[in-house]
């Protein structure tokens, strides 16, 4: 907590379970962070493309975070509490025990992290089917939704898991019902009283399951890619009907949970979002007058929120259906209420630049020189980068060095699971100077698939004129920068730097009813506080680089055609 005496009034606790973490921030109704505490979680790979954590872990991370942050202020004074995760599915069975997802029927480890990709076959036969509803994630189905990994659960240890399964859960869901213990899969608000059914929220089940806001799930769907079984009882192991996010949950907090969170019991829980989303919610609303941006004044449709850590999520709202291929969505109210949601995405994007700098064979020298100056070993590199630049800007040392960024295939536009990554214009040289160039251009790339996505999003009908970014990468100076020369547009950073948090707390605000609608709690608690420009000087050299980039995977193509002897 801040020093000095706190002013009465309401708190909110955001919870944010990420991929190698949980975080929790105690928020004011200004969307300022009071409080701060994270706890590393588990995972395994038990083989390559398994990705693996545990559900009861998870929740004990959570209350170990969440107890720290309430530390020494006025229970009273916390009025909602609000959860965002990855989209990662958990596997329980009829009496909401674990079950194991791996062949070494370890049921700790029921959950598939939203990175696995052990379901590439299932994914292939999936989209071959060319169902009506591939229309809304980008007209191919990602390895990284539920369906595949589902389907795979059920090919692969049909005895151990699928045959026993009582509840498939996307894990931001998986920690409302665990603070809640309402037994609903859930309800409109018409039905609320009559239902006892499990809280779904509808982020998870529109963006990871095929359901329609609109229509419900689609039985063709599932009785043609082989799970049929999944109709059985109207849905009701993977949800009937739907609450939309920041919706309270039942009668609140359980006494259970009150006890394990350092909570009281009875305070409104949130119904939940993706983590990604919860980031959009914490950033795309922020008042923006006095900046000089495009767009003041101008409707929020006008924004992209790119929220960056182990991976890239491109969240762009519109008030009409927007189809972009290769770009998931349109989701209606899947974050924003009232609005269409396309989600553009690059994969493990703060995992490879780690991939790339710890694999190189000048990091020992990196890890102890930035330790002997108490910095990151990014902080260090940045200015190793200022170093090296003499009169040039930073980023022309890349100009004979260019990356393509798809280690674990490209999510978006090209939506092509089997792409690799490229570097080309590499030397016999292993020193400093060569890490930090290339960890440049591994930023850079990273940049430029952004700069693809915005422009696949505007050639199907998006207006775009700024970005708001958060995340861990967003903490990066350079990452920023990068964003902004090579899309051309300025980057708005917020006063929050955890604005995924600060998302989470929207939810719990909007859930005690202190606020009027998502909306307004966005307008409220959302603030600017840094915006970044791009150096228009610089534009010719990026358009160039920009060529370059788009070759490569020309290129790559180009050479699996060959090997495959078309």
């Amino acid at each position: 907590m801040p020093g000095g005496d706190q002013e009465l009034g309401s708190y909110y606790v955001g919870v944010d379970v990420g991929t190698g973490s949980v975080r929790a921030a105690l928020v004011d109704q200004r969307g300022i962070l009071l409080a701060f505490a994270d706890q590393p979680i588990n995972q395994w790979e038990p083989q390559f493309n398994h990705h693996e954590q545990s559900s009861e872990d998870i929740w004990v991370a959570c209350c170990i975070v969440t107890k720290k942050v309430v530390q020494g202020i006025d229970l009273n004074q916390i009025r909602g509490l609000g959860f965002d995760a990855t989209c990662s599915l958990v596997v329980l069975d009829k009496e909401f025990h674990p079950l194991p997802v791996n062949h070494e029927g370890d049921s700790h480890r029921n959950i598939i992290m939203w990175l696995d990709h052990r379901a590439v076959h299932q994914v292939h036969r999936i989209n071959e089917t060319k169902h009506s509803v591939l229309q809304y994630v980008g007209g191919v189905m990602s390895v990284e939704m539920q369906a595949p990994k589902l389907l795979w659960l059920k090919e692969n240890l049909r005895e151990t898991c699928w045959d026993k399964a009582g509840h498939f859960f996307d894990l931001p869901d998986f920690l409302s019902w665990k603070a809640t213990g309402v037994t609903a899969r859930v309800v409109d608000e018409n039905s609320l009283a009559r239902l006892n059914l499990l809280p779904v929220s509808l982020c998870s089940l529109v963006c990871k399951w095929t359901y329609s806001a609109e229509k419900g799930w689609d039985d063709s769907f599932w009785k043609m890619v082989g799970l049929e079984d999944l109709v059985a009882d109207n849905y009701s192991k993977i949800g009937n009907q739907v609450l939309p996010p920041g919706t309270s949950l039942g009668n609140g907090l359980t006494p259970e949970a009150a006890k394990d969170l350092g909570l009281p019991a009875g305070i409104a829980v949130a119904a939940s979002l993706i983590d990604a989303h919860a980031g959009g919610l914490g950033v795309i609303g922020a008042d923006v007058r006095g900046h000089g941006l495009a767009c003041e004044g101008q409707p929020v449709t006008s924004r992209l929120a790119i929220i960056c850590g182990t991976s890239s999520c491109h969240m762009g709202i519109s008030k009409n259906p927007i189809f972009v291929p290769g770009v998931w969505g349109p989701y209606f109210s899947a974050m924003v209420p009232g609005f269409w949601l396309n989600e553009g995405g690059q994969s493990v994007t703060g995992k490879l630049i780690d991939h790339m700098v710890q694999g190189h064979a000048a990091f020992p020298e990196l890890q102890a020189k930035a330790t002997a100056r108490c910095q990151s070993i990014y902080a260090y590199l940045n200015s190793h980068l200022d170093l090296i630049k003499k009169a040039q800007p930073v980023g022309f040392l890349t100009v004979d060095l260019h990356v393509w960024p798809d280690f674990h295939g490209n999510r978006s536009p090209l939506a092509d699971l089997t792409l690799k990554g490229m570097v080309t214009g590499l030397k016999l040289s292993q020193d400093l100077d060569d890490l930090a160039i290339l960890y440049l251009a591994t930023v850079q790339a990273i940049a430029f698939g952004t700069r693809l996505i915005i422009e696949a999003m505007e050639s199907a009908g998006h207006s775009i004129s700024t970005l708001f970014l958060c995340g861990g990468l967003g903490k990066n100076p350079l990452f920023v920068q990068m964003h902004a020369d090579i899309t051309g547009m300025p980057v708005v950073l917020s006063q929050e730097v955890e604005s995924v948090l600060v998302g989470a707390a929207i939810l719990g605000a909007c859930a005690s009813g202190d606020f009027a609608s998502v909306q307004d709690a966005m307008a409220r608690m959302s603030k600017v506080g840094k915006v970044v420009f791009p150096r228009r000087e610089d534009k010719r050299y990026y358009d160039k680089k920009y060529q370059v980039f788009l070759k490569l995977v020309e290129h790559q193509k180009e050479y699996a055609s060959i090997m495959k002897g078309d």
